[in-house]
């Protein structure tokens, strides 16, 4: 069996931490959906236990672009709401 704070430790530390670290603290709660799929429109969605906190765009020329913004979305729910 895995130790899970050890996962952890690994997870929290590494490069896609340094690079989206607003998405990288959601995900420990929250839900970060990625892809087109059936209930949406978007390629990229923000969730919580209440449903959807943000949607992105339809398309992004990058999965890159789609995770930056995202990040800035998350970033800004943090602002508004501790």
């Amino acid at each position: 069996m895995t130790d899970m704070k050890n996962v952890k430790e690994k997870i929290i530390s590494n490069e896609f931490t340094d690079k989206y670290p607003n998405i990288a603290e959601w995900v420990e709660a929250g839900i970060l959906e990625i892809g087109c799929g059936e209930y949406g429109d978007s390629f990229i969605r923000v969730l919580d236990e209440g449903g959807v906190v943000w949607e992105g765009r339809h398309k992004y020329p990058t999965l890159d672009d789609a995770l930056q913004d995202a990040e800035k979305a998350i970033e800004k729910w943090f602002e508004e709401n501790g």
